[in-house]
């Protein structure tokens, strides 16, 4: 061959080969984001379990909207929330902490008088200052008036509810509570709000039926009345958390039940939103995250999802509490159709957000890590290797250390023992003891499998690691309080 086809050939074939030849990912070179501020949206599901979508093995309904977000993108197997209860699940993805440490637990009622401090740097805090719209749609549940609504937490605007939308007077049959002695009867009314004021209440389940298409149309108006600048918008549906419901557009066509309907019309909105992007020209500079605040609230049968076999559900520190389904779009960033099977947590989404848009980071401490290694799914990137299982007030009830987790004596709440409700209709609660075990969740997702006895070492190490993280942020079950620890707001009702 002729020496002037060799060469340049020669060089093509060295350039092709040089992301591989030393050792980093093609898909790191000329990131949009170094040159271009991205968009944001996170999209949060509500007690969304791990088995819940199509592509991670629900049925017999279908989400092609989010399926075609992940063979567009990357779909995490070992994604985990913060806690797995609606208001320490929230207050940690809006600040990268572990919510314990920032003095939230449990699920805040309309009466409760804590609420996410102010002196908390929230996502939208720290991108508005680097000049980004910043958009809320749904539920907040992180302090049920002012001045700890979204607007003061660094949200230009929010239309949605203050927390969960069976906080409300009304019965699982959806007629109104009239029964003094019934605890639903202690609630308020459910306000839609609209920035601080309420614009009308949610009465019956026709209204919550209207909330899945009524979030999206906000949601749509906001990306294009922004797509000329940056703009963050965090995305947190009221559903799967009961009482589910599904618009007449969607109600009984699934084939699979009213979960079915709902599920297949929050499908509908993710296509929505991507429609808009597509359309208003933002899709290939912006990022998008799908995931879920924690696992399904089993109590309710067949009004609640699945944790594709994984432990428990909902208000446990076992996998199906915890561990939740994620998907993550960025073209040019994040590679199509990969799978992270990597540790990583809804309080790494601020740090690798902050770094991205180069938006900084809060000035106290933080419990997240930038994860975009693992979003350029880079070969050997590990930035997580350990995860803490807190539940209750602040009992460490688990940890993980890269395939095993150590679960520590404690009481669980179950659903084994009792049986499941139907149509709307809870189930009863029970408890288990449970009991010092190690798991391997490499090959025993399930936990079903103790093997500590096999590994004595492994439990040595993870008990090592337990113990700073008790340093720093405490154990009830040991009477550890923890140096780390910082207050909530307290709320008052003068």
């Amino acid at each position: 061959m002729n020496s002037r086809f060799i060469l340049p050939a020669l060089l093509a074939f060295l350039l092709l080969m040089a992301p591989f030849t030393f050792g980093f990912s093609p898909f790191t070179a000329q990131a949009p984001y170094k040159n271009v501020q991205p968009n944001i949206i996170i999209i949060f599901m509500d007690d969304m379990g791990y088995g819940d979508l199509e592509c991670y093995g629900g049925f017999p309904y279908h989400t092609p909207n989010i399926n075609k977000l992940a063979v567009q993108g990357m779909r995490f197997t070992s994604f985990y929330a913060a806690q797995a209860v609606c208001s320490a699940s929230r207050a940690a993805l809006l600040t990268g902490c572990y919510p314990n440490r920032i003095g939230i637990h449990g699920a805040l009622f309309p009466w409760s008088r804590t609420a996410l401090s102010p002196d908390e740097e929230t996502i939208a805090e720290l991108l508005k200052a680097r000049g980004y719209s910043t958009g809320m749609v749904g539920k907040w549940h992180l302090g049920q008036k002012e001045p700890f609504f979204p607007l003061q937490q660094g949200f230009d605007e929010w239309l949605g509810l203050p927390y969960s939308n069976d906080m409300w007077p009304v019965n699982y049959d959806g007629t109104p509570v009239t029964d003094t002695a019934n605890r639903k009867h202690r609630h308020p009314p459910l306000p839609l709000m609209d920035g601080n004021k309420k614009i009308r209440e949610i009465k019956t389940l026709d209204d919550q039926a209207e909330l899945t298409g009524l979030y999206t149309e906000r949601a749509v108006q906001f990306i294009k009345q922004n797509k000329s600048r940056p703009f963050f918008l965090y995305f947190a549906h009221s559903m799967p958390h009961v009482p589910i419901a599904a618009s007449p557009a969607f109600k009984g066509k699934s084939g699979a039940g009213l979960f079915g309907d709902m599920i297949e019309e929050v499908d509908w909105s993710v296509g929505e939103i991507m429609r808009t992007l597509d359309e208003q020209g933002l899709a290939e500079n912006t990022l998008v995250v799908f995931t879920s605040d924690n696992g399904p609230w089993l109590t309710f049968g067949n009004h609640a999802g699945n944790t594709a076999g994984l432990r428990e559900g909902k208000g446990t520190a076992w996998e199906g509490g915890q561990r939740v389904p994620c998907i993550m779009r960025w073209p040019e960033v994040i590679p199509a159709g990969t799978i992270c099977n990597n540790i990583a947590s809804t309080i790494d989404l601020l740090p690798t957000i902050a770094d991205i848009c180069e938006a900084g980071r809060p000035a106290r401490k933080i419990d997240g890590v930038n994860i975009l290694s693992l979003m350029q799914h880079k070969i050997g990137a590990n930035p997580r290797n350990e995860f803490v299982y807190y539940y209750d007030a602040n009992n460490l009830k688990g940890i993980r250390a890269g395939q095993w987790k150590l679960v520590f004596p404690c009481i669980s709440q179950t659903y084994k023992k009792t049986a499941m409700g139907n149509d709307g209709w809870p189930g009863k609660y029970a408890n288990d003891s449970v009991h010092l075990a190690l798991y391997d969740l490499r090959t025993d997702p399930g936990e079903t499998l103790d093997v500590k006895e096999q590994h004595p070492e492994v439990v040595e190490q993870l008990n090592a690691i337990a113990d700073r993280y008790r340093k720093e942020l405490g154990d009830d079950l040991t009477g550890v309080k923890g140096a780390g620890r910082r207050a909530a707001a307290v709320v008052s009702f003068n």
